[in-house]
């Protein structure tokens, strides 16, 4: 491994960190946050910029990236945002505790939204940005944006985008990867100011709509409300975060080619008439379960059902309405949209619907082959044969996804109330979706788990961000081999 190399693109990460803190400084002194919360921003900015400017003069010389280096830097420099962004909240006193500070940071950046705050409301509004910053930073990830921004990693840079950028498939939208990371970074700057207008116009002030619109194309769900989007009582601005968080969980290379004059690649493409049929199937099935119950209207069963399958299948976690006490039909397929997750190369988590296409025409393959073995039947995606080892790489990745899931789930029993709080913990943290059901339901939070819990489920968090192997290749003694 380059260790100076590693280090030297960790010091742009936080060099990038400490700016985001002093600009939320800026936000604290201008909303008349307490003086603690305004001072706690202030040193955390000037400890994050004074760190990343030490590693960046220690660390100078020609940069040389391996593909372990990539892995390296991804890792580590998410493990950095993790630490350094929890002391803004310990700091000014938000979240004393240093491990649930923790635990709230790495649910930020990995976009999880699972959170320890009690009352959010009462928090001052420089940490609320804080909070929904660090859900925009990872959204698109920060090491793609130092991609965009730093010109000199060239093409090492490529190391860094496939071990961060998430689902299956990682292709250059440009011959360029910086260009490819400027114009993903512009798409989803320019999806987030169209929903801070379409939210202010709705009602909201700038302040909540700017840092929803930061959590929804994130596909995170930090609120700045107690009770998330329920709290607002608006069918248009429920309306408008369906349609971002649906947006969000879009793999971004469709919008590039709607932009450049081709509007039908999303009804071209498999994996988004996919996304688009699950969607609809399960919003038509909670809506159903729901109606005469929970909901008296049709009207409303059906936004309400809309709004939870988007929220959940995008990994967003925003809710308007208590949905653990709906029947369990309606849990039922919110569990298993946990673990579906939005498209490839979006901001979503979770498996991803791409690798379940896959994974069902290679059942399907195999089912016909039993049949007639003699046959040549191949697995094609959108016209594109998939050989064997990439159709047996992606299921591979389900089965290793549903077995972190269950030693999760397993090693979280001890740290909660029941099995059910426990199951929907791991699953929610490892599939970055953030509220669960139980013990962790959407009128509900973290801050009755244990540390050893929190740091378990951050290490999920981390795990399912950066798609299992990035982080467990670094336990393979043949990693750290010359």
């Amino acid at each position: 491994m380059n260790v100076r190399s590693v280090l030297h693109i960790l010091s742009f990460l936080l060099l990038i960190a400490g700016g985001a803190m002093g600009v939320c400084f800026g936000i604290s002194a201008y909303c008349g946050d307490p003086p603690r919360a305004q001072l706690a921003l202030n040193i955390s900015s000037c400890v994050a910029l004074l760190a990343g400017l030490l590693l960046k003069i220690t660390n100078r010389g020609e940069l040389e990236l391996s593909r372990k280096d990539g892995f390296a830097i991804v890792s580590f420099g998410w493990l950095l945002l993790g630490l350094f962004g929890a002391v803004p909240y310990v700091l000014s006193g938000v979240i004393p505790d240093p491990v649930g500070a923790v635990f709230e940071t790495v649910s930020g950046f990995t976009t999880t939204g699972a959170s320890v705050m009690s009352d959010v409301e009462s928090a001052p509004k420089g940490i609320l940005f804080w909070r929904a910053l660090t859900q925009w930073l990872g959204g698109v990830g920060v090491l793609v944006l130092c991609l965009a921004i730093l010109p000199f990693i060239g093409s090492s840079g490529m190391k860094i985008f496939q071990a961060e950028v998430a689902g299956p498939t990682k292709d250059r939208l440009t011959p360029k990867i910086a260009a490819t990371a400027k114009l993903l970074w512009g798409i989803y700057a320019l999806l987030t100011v169209l929903e801070i207008l379409f939210l202010k116009f709705g009602g909201m002030g700038w302040f909540d709509s700017t840092c929803h619109s930061f959590a929804t194309l994130a596909t995170g769900g930090f609120s700045t409300r107690n009770i998330s989007i329920e709290a607002y009582r608006s069918p248009f601005i429920e309306w408008v975060v369906i349609a971002f968080m649906f947006l969000g969980g879009v793999n971004f290379a469709l919008f590039y080619r709607a932009i450049r004059g081709n509007p039908f690649a999303f009804f071209r493409d498999t994996e988004f008439r996919w996304y688009l049929g699950i969607l609809a199937g399960s919003t038509l099935i909670i809506a159903i379960s729901i109606f005469h119950g929970p909901m008296a209207s049709i009207g409303g069963s059906v936004r309400a059902a809309c709004f939870q399958s988007v929220s959940i299948m995008t990994t967003t976690g925003f809710s308007s309405a208590d949905f653990d006490r709906w029947p369990p039909v309606a849990c039922f397929v919110l569990m298993t949209l946990v673990f579906v997750g939005g498209c490839a190369g979006s901001t979503a988590g979770a498996i991803k619907v791409q690798r379940l296409v896959v994974a069902v025409k290679a059942a399907v393959r195999h089912a016909r082959l039993f049949l007639h073995p003699q046959a040549i039947i191949q697995v094609k995606l959108d016209r594109e044969v998939l050989d064997s080892e990439e159709a047996g790489g992606i299921v591979t990745f389900i089965a290793t996804y549903l077995l972190v899931f269950v030693l999760a789930s397993v090693l979280m029993t001890p740290f909660m109330p029941d099995l059910r709080s426990a199951v929907s913990a791991a699953a929610a943290a490892l599939g970055n979706v953030g509220p669960g059901l139980g013990a962790i339901g959407p009128y509900c939070n973290y801050s009755a788990v244990p540390a050893e819990g929190k740091l378990l489920l951050a290490f999920c968090m981390l795990v399912g961000r950066l798609e299992l192997f990035t982080v467990f290749v670094l336990f393979l003694p043949s990693y750290w081999k010359k």
